[in-house]
């Protein structure tokens, strides 16, 4: 009777992983729209910090689905917005035409995070009622969604430090809001990786793991030159004002020469080694990686050289999240086809056949 009952249950456990399975490819490819939604959204929140258009919405209202639909209440977001430092200091002279051009883009930044919430968390839902999550995924998946609630808290909180007494939002947590970006897009695109690409017990090699840690870090410090300006000074290529150094410091947070400098080195590096990956390993990923490192380096040059003109600059962020999505890719690669080689190393010859005695 037990032996039945244990069979049973095995019949029972076998068939939730069949089907988990199965449901494996939808799951992967709902993972991979989630994350071209991630994209469009740190592109828009860029576009958002370039126009100057972050502080217009004064209140953090993450339930409200709508604009202000009348002309009562556009003058009461208006006024709202007349009390803020920005338009104190910066656009004393805007009229309700003027703020409803900046209102609108974050209007749609912040909307744009709600879609990706419910577009995330629903088929969640349903995928998990369906028994097409494999044993452990809806663990990762619930974590990526907190981690992105805990992204819209940060959002609230970078724009209330350019509400107190200053038109700026701290540069730390523009970083900060940005990274947690790249990182809920790196988890996602892992995952999804996972889901199409059977993995294998090997290690990646550390080419593709160092371009992928110089990546994340060079756009961490590119978060820092945006919050301070400080693409604004020093521009010139390769030499910053006639000079190998700036001459404003040497405090990597916080001198805007100094962190433009750091982050000039750290994009060379990040140069270097993709390059120096393609060299070593060769192969179709890793040569976009490289070309796509030499793409975005030419993008940051000219957007110091002709003083950060919007789309360009927009382009070079967007360039940095499309560097990161391509470093994980090929380091998800590495991961499995350094496995294939070593399991194939692994398996023994087959035995020449010996005649009878």
């Amino acid at each position: 009777m037990l032996t039945r009952m244990d069979g049973a249950r095995e019949d029972e456990v076998s068939g939730e992983t069949r089907m988990a399975r199965k449901g494996s490819r939808p799951v992967a490819w709902w993972l991979i729209g989630c994350g071209a939604m991630v994209f469009i959204m740190v592109v828009l929140g860029g576009l958002t910090r370039l126009t100057h258009s972050g502080l217009s919405m004064v209140e953090w209202q993450p339930l409200r689905l709508l604009p202000p639909l009348g002309p009562e209440e556009w003058e009461a977001a208006f006024a709202r917005y007349r009390a803020t430092p920005e338009f104190r200091l910066v656009n004393s002279d805007m009229d309700l035409e003027g703020f409803k051009g900046i209102f609108w883009l974050e209007f749609i930044h912040r909307l744009w995070g709600r879609a990706i919430g419910l577009a995330f968390f629903v088929p969640l839902v349903v995928f998990a009622w369906r028994g097409m999550l494999a044993p452990g995924l809806a663990g990762k998946l619930l974590a990526i969604f907190a981690l992105g609630g805990l992204q819209g808290l940060l959002g609230w909180v970078m724009v209330k430090s350019g509400l107190v007494d200053r038109p700026d939002v701290s540069h730390f947590r523009l970083a900060a809001h940005l990274m947690t970006a790249f990182l809920i897009l790196g988890a996602i695109e892992w995952v999804a990786l996972d889901l199409l690409i059977p993995r294998r017990a090997a290690q990646p090699s550390r080419a593709v793991s160092t371009v992928l840690v110089l990546t994340f870090l060079t756009a961490t410090w590119g978060a820092l030159v945006a919050g301070l300006d400080a693409g604004l000074v020093y521009g010139t290529f390769p030499l910053m004002n006639g000079r190998l150094f700036p001459d404003d410091g040497a405090d990597i947070l916080n001198a805007h020469g100094a962190v433009q400098f750091t982050h000039r080195m750290l994009a060379m590096a990040t140069l270097a080694a993709a390059t120096w990956a393609w060299v070593k390993g060769r192969g179709a990923t890793l040569a976009a990686l490289a070309g796509l490192a030499w793409v975005q380096a030419a993008l940051g040059v000219a957007t110091l050289l002709l003083g950060v003109p919007v789309a360009l600059a927009s382009a070079h962020q967007a360039g940095a999240v499309a560097l990161f999505a391509l470093a994980v890719l090929a380091l998800r690669l590495e991961v499995s086809l350094r496995g294939d080689r070593r399991s194939s190393a692994a398996v023994p010859s087959s035995p020449e056949r010996r005649g009878p005695p």
